[in-house]
């Protein structure tokens, strides 16, 4: 089996790139969803499935997986929009030389940047300063639109995943024309993954982020350093915009980014790693355009 790492029930989608089937883990054993639905997807959230995964477990009714597929993909199939938020952990804004926001930075990333936690990820035709960023990802579970307060906004959301806003800073601060998402958008800029895990499964405000490249040490911070936490943001997004169920939101990158000056810039053959505690691990090998 795998993804079996602690007691924590996991939704996941496993299987070869568009062919993922969707799937339950738990500490003991992974078990097949085939028979709930066909994709782990905006549908599925709005429509109960949240609820009709945990009955059937309940009940004892779900196959388990004699052999799981190798290849994990992302947790939830064919996101309408990935939004990110920019600067929202203080001393990141501080190592980028931009002062603390008054309100949340947000910038768009395009869905189809979104691929599994261990795929291989290219860099970039001609890129000189491509970056990583783990990041706290939100999964909608219904719409949210212009809600009435930051107290809604759990009400909204499906889970929790781990994700990695990589970024090509030239062509996020130099060729931008003013946004950022030029540098946000290459093919698998978004990995997202290994599972999601529900609100009520772990303490979305304290949780440890790490990540490694190369196998050295990086970022490692926590999610209660965040300037704007997760409620104020899904509220505050929902003022501008509509959130649709299986739309991710990334919260932002704590210090530690090659941005800051202090590390080399990543390039092909450079292994990426990220961890976010009860959301599991990620792994990327860098190739060449």
């Amino acid at each position: 089996m795998i993804l079996l790492e602690e007691q924590t029930v996991k939704l996941a989608r496993l299987g070869p790139r568009g062919a993922e089937r969707p799937v339950l883990v738990d500490d003991s054993a992974t078990y097949d969803l085939g028979s709930l639905t066909g994709d782990l997807d905006g549908d599925f959230l709005a429509g109960g499935g949240l609820d009709a995964v945990r009955k059937l477990r309940a009940a004892g009714d779900l196959p388990e997986l004699a052999v799981a597929p190798t290849r994990i993909g992302p947790p939830v199939a064919r996101p309408s929009a990935v939004i990110g938020i920019g600067l929202n952990y203080a001393a990141h804004a501080a190592e980028a030389g931009s002062a603390r926001p008054e309100s949340p930075i947000m910038f768009l990333k395009t869905p189809n940047t979104v691929c599994g936690p261990t795929d291989a990820v290219a860099v970039p035709p001609g890129s000189r300063r491509m970056d990583w960023e783990v990041e706290l990802g939100v999964v909608l579970g219904t719409r949210a639109s212009y809600l009435d307060s930051p107290q809604d906004a759990l009400e909204h959301v499906a889970g929790f995943v781990l994700a990695n806003d990589f970024s090509e800073r030239d062509h996020q601060l130099v060729d931008s024309g003013g946004q950022w998402s030029k540098g946000k958008c290459a093919p698998g800029f978004t990995p997202t993954g290994p599972w999601l895990v529900t609100p009520d499964e772990l303490d979305h405000r304290r949780l440890r982020l790490r990540s490694w490249v190369n196998g050295e040490p990086r970022q490692d911070s926590n999610t209660s350093d965040m300037i704007f936490n997760v409620e104020l943001l899904i509220w505050h997004l929902s003022q501008y915009l509509a959130l649709e169920p299986g739309d991710l939101v990334l919260t932002g990158t704590p210090e530690g980014v090659a941005l800051s000056g202090r590390f080399p810039y990543l390039k092909a053959g450079d292994v990426v790693e990220l961890e976010i505690e009860g959301l599991g691990r990620q792994r990327q090998k860098l190739t060449a355009p």
